[in-house]
């Protein structure tokens, strides 16, 4: 499922819990795993954002530096810190997340901005009087 899955994202959401350190140790397995998947042509670049959710619970267990120093670490990966329960950040989060898929979506767009004209004769036509006409 991974391959299928991951192949041709534009962009990665690393999710873990404020109050687990188990979950925030994982993110480095994690990365790791997705841009195995995902098989990006340019790993290094390819834009992830990190997201430490349950900021609303009291227990809090990974401070906001510690995951901030990860993300310097790893190419300055956007950080935030949410509450899915009260809302706080979700939606700037997933702004960020959208702007940087746009983004690496305009880069990697292949298509070219002039397509060549294909005129197709029409049947009684005849592009040389010496050939079969079936």
């Amino acid at each position: 499922l991974g391959v299928a899955f991951y192949r041709g994202a534009d962009c990665c959401i690393l999710v873990y819990d404020v109050t687990s350190p188990t979950s925030f140790r994982s993110l480095d397995s994690w990365r790791d795993e997705f841009l195995i998947q995902a098989g990006p042509r340019d790993p290094e670049n390819f834009p992830f954002v990190v997201i430490g959710n349950k900021t609303d619970l009291d227990n809090r267990m990974v401070t906001a530096r510690k995951a901030q120093n990860w993300c310097s670490e790893k190419t300055n990966i956007p950080h935030f810190e949410t509450s899915a329960k009260d809302g706080v950040n979700v939606e700037k989060a997933f702004e960020t997340v959208a702007r940087n898929a746009l983004v690496r979506e305009k880069e990697n767009d292949i298509t070219p901005d002039f397509i060549p004209r294909l005129e197709i004769p029409a049947p009684n036509q005849s592009t040389s009087s010496k050939k079969c006409e079936c």
